[in-house]
């Protein structure tokens, strides 16, 4: 099991790593619009949990073919705490060297969003202090960690549940034309 969690949490970890670069680097020279990254953002995170799939599907043929939903699911998590590592890993690189004014063109644009929808200057105002705070707490590497990793765990959980679902397959017995004494 270690074998095939390791390679398939390794791959699906640089496939998002690759995936978040170069999305990151569109957005910023405007290839994309920051509206869109989002969901261009959680699309590179689901194609890349699409391994978690395979994954399990290989852990289930290697062991003869059968595979509990318990089983799968540990198999599909551990897969999705690698790739969420590696996930976290990149962004921490990019946040800190690459692109360390990320949460200030972040902020710039929310309240640029905020004055094109004729918010009150008050709100504006609250607005901008909200995000010089969320700035303060970002810029704590723990703090940068753990929300960093929040953002594509429950997509990796979603796609291990799914996963675990349909590739789960019990040994059948005898009465159902499969193996003596198997459950």
């Amino acid at each position: 099991m270690k074998k095939i969690v390791l390679v398939f949490g390794l791959i699906s970890g640089a496939i998002s790593s690759v995936l978040m670069f170069i999305s990151l680097s569109l957005m910023r020279n405007g290839t994309i619009d920051h509206k869109n990254g989002e969901v261009i953002g959680y699309t590179a995170i689901f194609l890349s949990f699409l391994l978690v799939f395979f994954g399990i599907r290989t852990y289930r043929e290697n062991n003869g073919g059968t595979i509990t939903f318990g089983r799968a699911v540990a198999v599909g998590l551990l897969i999705t705490l690698i790739s969420c590592a590696c996930y976290v890993a990149s962004w921490e690189v990019i946040y800190f060297n690459v692109m360390p004014d990320f949460v200030d063109k972040w902020a710039a644009r929310t309240v640029d969003d905020l004055r094109e929808k004729g918010a009150s200057a008050g709100a504006i105002a609250a607005k901008q202090k909200e995000m010089e705070e969320f700035k303060v707490m970002y810029d704590n590497p723990l703090v940068n960690v753990a929300m960093t990793f929040i953002e594509p765990f429950p997509v990796g959980v979603i796609v291990t549940l799914v996963s675990a679902a349909i590739l789960r397959r019990r040994e059948r017995t005898v009465e159902e034309g499969g193996v003596l004494g198997a459950v």
